[in-house]
């Protein structure tokens, strides 16, 4: 790109230092910033039948006047003017607010155009734009850009205009010839061109398609970089794990391994064997069994003498790995140990003092792992467990606690494949899409809040069973400004409700990690029958005796939230239940309901949830790693998303791509993004 793009916005004529302050605000500084401040929409100005507009749809129609116009003013500078208009075949009423001086012009007979709000029941146009007279120029699309502060919207389509008759000429191209032929795509100018001053739809069309491949294949290219380099540089430790003891381990397993299993661990032991660092993101549902697959990893790497660990998010969960390990591991002379703020004193510092020693083999733990005093003689594989829930710096920790160990991430949040594309590009993914056999799929249905006593009824039955149940609720106490139902609450209505026949515990947020590690032990150990808790329950608790689930307000959480709190039944043998109590408004919450209640499988359910809500909420964090896009949007832009990803990946192993002058702009890119160092390009 040329330098002169990279000049400040005060260089354009008709721009002074006010409205430079007014652009700065909204992050424009140069004027290469304003070439790419696109529209989020369009304002459709083309003339319609009516007869085709659907109710408050925003609609332009040209017609005559049919009638004197009636002003009626109320309060003290409001009014409201109306008119018939005949436009075609329908005599319509427009109505305009606040415009006394249009009645003037408004004379009969006269020609109007004018856009707003169509009213089909009413027949009425609330107008917001009027022109007097035939159009002489029709316009049809007019972009609509997101402003700030005094900035207007007319604002930013004037500066356009300024911006583009001086330094239109100077916008570069910067995606190879060949690219552009082979996708038929606009050249860099006439696609910002074409955004900024679209003549007709397929204007809007071919410049967002160009715009759109462009930002994924530049995003893409930064991702298989990383990728690369990330291998090339990190050199493993190549483990030579011993296959006869490891089939032999597998063979012990009191469950065969599913397909799914089996693929997987070979990708991961592939991994394991190279000379390269592993970095991948193991995917699996609720239930599919990730905890085995870790298992015959650690121990593949035990068997070529190295040492292992596991960080997981919570307490509990880690108490509940570290008593599954040992059972599977420690009969093959395994010692696995338990490492967590809790453990303390004299205990503590013997572990400590055994793990620098290497007498300890694998490492279970929360974030206490990643603490200065614990030392490794030879970690060898690092197992991050819901890796989400760790930031990336706690992960780097872990890591340089050996030298270059294979790293291995896990989730049971399954992400669709447009985010795992998106935001572990640089990572390897494998997923578990198969249950064990024999696992019974959880029973959902949907109820309306009216049917309650029905339901705490059904959850009654279960619990003179000797089963458990869990109440999950989504806020801890009452607020003014949603009116859902509370943790604090259910819990007061539930103990009056089931008193003297089960105990119930609660569970929120605002507890310590050591209350909410006292009450879970509770409700694991039958304690308690009845757990009312807001989501904190949501990530990794395993109590098999748990069949019956009742998510109180159900619309109110995302189809992955709903598809993970309902993972905390089924996990034994008998069947299990959840409930949705819901009275959704909107078509969407409906929609959840209806998809909840239709099917078990988490990557269905993620796609779904995607569709609904859109990628920024999908983690519901900010910091989720989803880059942000101008004009891309990964779930309705995907083929473009899937084809950039293949041609990122095909240039950045190619020699072509690394010393031909016609990807001199996308190497620039790489660099400015810091992706790359001067002396890699040689």
């Amino acid at each position: 790109m040329k330098n002169t793009l990279n000049q400040s916005v005060t260089v354009i004529k008709g721009i002074g230092e006010e409205t430079a302050e007014a652009l700065a605000a909204m992050n424009i500084h140069t004027i290469n910033d304003l070439f790419e401040h696109f529209p989020y929409r369009f304002e459709d100005y083309r003339l319609r039948d009516l007869a085709e507009v659907q109710h408050e749809e925003k609609v332009t129609v040209e017609g005559k006047v049919h009638s004197e116009p009636s002003l009626t003013f109320f309060g003290k500078k409001r009014s409201r003017l109306t008119i018939k208009l005949l436009v075609g075949r329908y005599l319509i009423s427009v109505v305009f607010f606040n415009q006394p001086y249009l009645k003037n012009k408004m004379k009969i007979n006269e020609t109007v155009t004018v856009t707003g709000k169509w009213d089909q029941h009413r027949q009425t146009i609330t107008a917001n734009e009027a022109s007097i007279g035939e159009m002489k120029q029709a316009k049809s699309f007019e972009p609509v850009y997101n402003v700030k502060g005094n900035m207007t919207v007319k604002g930013i389509r004037r500066m356009m205009k300024l911006v583009f008759s001086q330094f239109g000429h100077d916008i570069e191209e910067t995606l190879p010839q060949h690219l552009l032929s082979r996708y038929k795509l606009l050249n860099r100018k006439d696609a910002f061109r074409a955004m900024h001053f679209p003549l007709n739809e397929t204007d809007i069309k071919q410049a967002r398609r160009r715009l759109v491949y462009e930002e994924f294949l530049t995003f893409q290219l930064k991702m298989q970089a990383l990728r690369k380099f990330e291998r090339e540089n990190s050199q493993g430790v190549p483990q030579h794990f011993q296959l006869e003891r490891l089939k032999a381990f597998i063979d012990s397993l009191p469950f065969p391994l599913t397909n799914a299993q089996k693929r997987v661990v070979n990708e991961i032991l592939a991994d394991v064997k190279s000379p390269y660092r592993m970095n991948r993101l193991l995917q699996g549902d609720v239930g599919s069994g990730k905890t085995v697959v870790a298992a015959i990893v650690l121990y593949a790497s035990y068997t070529a003498g190295f040492q292992g660990a596991l960080m997981v998010p919570t307490e509990i969960l880690a108490e509940q790995h570290a008593d599954s390990l040992i059972d599977l591991l420690s009969p093959f002379g395994v010692r696995c140990k338990l490492l967590t703020s809790s453990v303390k004193g004299n205990k503590r510092k013997e572990i400590l003092k055994d793990l620098k020693e290497g007498q300890i083999h694998i490492l279970i733990g929360t974030h206490a792992l990643i603490q200065d005093e614990v030392a490794f003689k030879n970690l060898g594989l690092v197992i991050t467990d819901e890796q989400h829930r760790f930031g990336v710096e706690q992960r780097r920790i872990l890591r340089e606690k050996g030298e270059n160990p294979d790293v291995l991430f896990m989730t049971a949040t399954p992400i669709p494949r447009t985010l795992a594309i998106t935001v572990f590009g640089e990572m390897d993914v494998s997923i578990i899409d198969e249950m064990p056999a024999g696992r019974k799929a959880i029973d959902t249905y949907w109820a309306k809040h009216n049917m309650l006593d029905r339901v705490l009824g059904f959850m009654e039955k279960e619990l003179k069973k000797g089963r458990q149940a869990y109440v999950i609720c989504p806020l801890i106490e009452e607020s003014e400004k949603l009116d859902v139902q509370n943790a604090i609450d259910v819990h007061t209505t539930l103990t009056n409700y089931l008193q003297n026949r089960s105990r119930v515990g609660l569970m929120h947020g605002r507890l310590g990690s050591d209350e909410k590690d006292a009450v879970m032990k509770s409700f694991s150990q039958n304690e308690v029958q009845v757990l009312v808790s807001t989501t904190v329950v949501e990530v990794g608790v395993n109590v098999p005796n748990a069949t019956f689930m009742l998510i109180y307000d159900a619309e109110r959480f995302g189809l992955s939230q709903l598809h993970q709190l309902r993972g905390r039944v089924g996990r034994g043998q008998e069947q299990s239940y959840c409930v949705l109590l819901a009275d959704p408004k909107t078509d969407i919450g409906k929609e959840r309901m209806r998809i909840m209640t239709e099917t078990n499988d988490g990557f269905v359910l993620s796609e779904k949830d995607l569709e609904l809500r859109g990628p920024g909420d999908f983690f519901g964090r900010k910091q989720s790693g989803v880059p942000e896009f101008k004009v891309a949007d990964m779930v309705h832009d995907f083929r473009a998303l899937e084809t950039a990803r293949s041609d990122a990946q095909t240039m950045i192993e190619s020699k072509i791509f690394w010393e031909s002058e016609e990807y001199q702009h996308l190497r620039e890119n790489l660099l400015q993004a810091g992706v790359l160092e001067g002396e890699k390009l040689d």
